[in-house]
């Protein structure tokens, strides 16, 4: 008997095998058929789909991407990461690029809730001839003016004589009417700010003091805030700022002298309390380190500081402050003072720094929020603001202004003390762009004659600095 020998059944041939060899090929060659028709079109419609997204197409307006007016496009600024700083030091640098508001910087948050807040307590009405004054150094100011033209309000800024050109050309170019003055102390009732105040109580003087039987009353109107002002040119107000009929057509049609007051008006806080911070903590995904921010009326870093440790108290608020404030020593050491006040050695009056936007010497309603809240604090130099400010057009296409620079700075100093290198988050404020800096921080020749060297060195040798050696 033969091993392995296979008996095949009466029934197969030479027939049956074809057949089935048959049947094999014709299924595999329908197969691979078919896999290629099928790979065909798919990629057929690949192409097609590139086609049509490379393809211009007519603009589709849906009714929630209209905004209405220019206030429709303040806030909802982008975060954007800080690439060349992030991946230098190992952590995540967020600037909210406020930059981007309309009116070119984030006072456009603080003026649009001044004066809608001032029109829902009917403290101001538009198109009634009504004037809104302010002291500002420039970036509120132009805020207001833009706010206020699309709101049907005349404006008046009291500015420092001593700040960019580029801010006073766009005042002006906004129809507001600027008066420029001597920097001086808060003390000194030449002051901008104290002069904005005064003018709006003289605006409603104007048209009361023609008549003599109506010159001893009084034309300040109740506000129930000591920081909000408000004149009318109407007669009909009582000794005390009341009104015997405050809905009368007389009251409500003459105009108004309104002043803004972004240092102590509580406005200025609560714009960032209810919108700036909310909008952080959502693009953020609920997960925020450190705030870091300057501080020039306070309401900035108050608001937002305030909202984020709200979520949660872990987060470190963090304050950049420019050379000549007192709010670094206020922080540290519970004194606002500051060595550069003694008398002779300020190059300006306010504060001495070529820096604008950040630093005060003096507590304000605003800043009195802001104090409690803040962790830690870096003063920063003339030369470290510029230099950092070059680093970002360098290294990240970044054209920003001197309190961007500032922010930024402060962001490696507090990651350098902390020894963060985990992918830790960081926010900061990209305050406004360089193009309203060209006169004086962007100007090479103003800062050689204020000697202070442009030295792009500096962030690199910042970023060098070893772990915990605050910087």
């Amino acid at each position: 008997m033969k091993l392995f020998e296979l008996t095949l059944p009466p029934w197969y041939s030479n027939a049956v095998v074809r057949h089935i060899t048959f049947g094999i090929l014709i299924g595999f060659t329908l197969s691979v058929t078919s896999t290629s028709i099928s790979s065909y079109w798919r990629s057929r419609r690949r192409q097609s789909l590139l086609q049509e997204q490379h393809k211009s197409r007519p603009i589709e307006l849906r009714s929630h991407e209209v905004v209405y007016g220019v206030t429709g496009l303040i806030g909802n600024t982008p975060l954007v990461r800080i690439d060349s700083l992030s991946d230098a030091l190992g952590v995540e640098i967020l600037g909210k690029a406020e930059f981007l508001n309309p009116g070119g910087s984030v006072k456009d948050r603080v003026a649009l809730r001044i004066i809608e807040d001032a029109e829902r307590r009917g403290l101001l009405h538009p198109h009634t001839g009504s004037r809104i004054f302010e002291g500002t150094v420039g970036s509120t100011g132009i805020s207001i003016a833009t706010i206020a033209k699309a709101r049907g309000y005349d404006t008046t800024i009291i500015m420092p004589d001593d700040v960019a050109l580029e801010k006073i050309n766009a005042l002006q170019a906004l129809g507001a009417d600027v008066l420029r003055v001597r920097p001086a102390s808060i003390v000194d009732k030449k002051q901008y700010v104290n002069i904005a105040r005064r003018a709006a109580i003289e605006f409603g003087r104007s048209d009361i003091g023609k008549g003599l039987e109506n010159a001893h009353k009084s034309h300040e109107l109740h506000t129930g805030s000591a920081s909000v002002v408000v004149t009318t040119t109407s007669s009909h107000v009582n000794a005390e700022g009341s009104t015997d009929d405050p809905l009368g057509e007389d009251l409500l049609s003459k105009p108004r002298g309104f002043f803004a007051d972004q240092f102590e008006n509580r406005s200025n806080f609560e714009a960032h309390y209810d919108g700036t911070g909310p909008e952080i903590w959502c693009q953020t995904n609920s997960h925020v380190d450190a705030f870091v921010s300057g501080a020039g009326t306070g309401g900035t870093i108050a608001g937002i500081g305030r909202f984020l440790k709200s979520m949660d108290e872990e987060v470190q608020v963090v304050l950049a402050d420019p050379e000549g404030s007192g709010l670094y020593n206020k922080v540290k050491h519970g004194v606002l003072y500051d060595r550069r006040e003694a008398e002779g050695t300020k190059r300006r009056h306010q504060v001495d720094t070529v820096v604008e936007g950040i630093g005060i010497n003096r507590m304000t309603n605003n800043i009195d929020l802001a104090i409690p809240i803040i962790d830690d604090a870096f003063r920063i130099t003339d030369v470290e603001a510029v230099a950092m400010s070059r680093y970002l057009v360098q290294n990240d296409g970044l054209f920003l202004g001197s309190s961007s620079a500032c922010n930024l700075v402060a962001c490696i100093k507090f990651v350098k003390k902390k020894g963060w290198r985990e992918g830790q988050t960081l926010v900061t404020i990209l305050c406004d762009s360089g193009n309203r800096h060209y006169s004086k921080f962007w100007n090479d020749d103003y800062l050689r004659k204020a000697n202070i060297p442009v030295d792009h060195s500096i962030i690199d040798d910042l970023i060098a600095q070893p772990a915990g050696s605050g910087v």
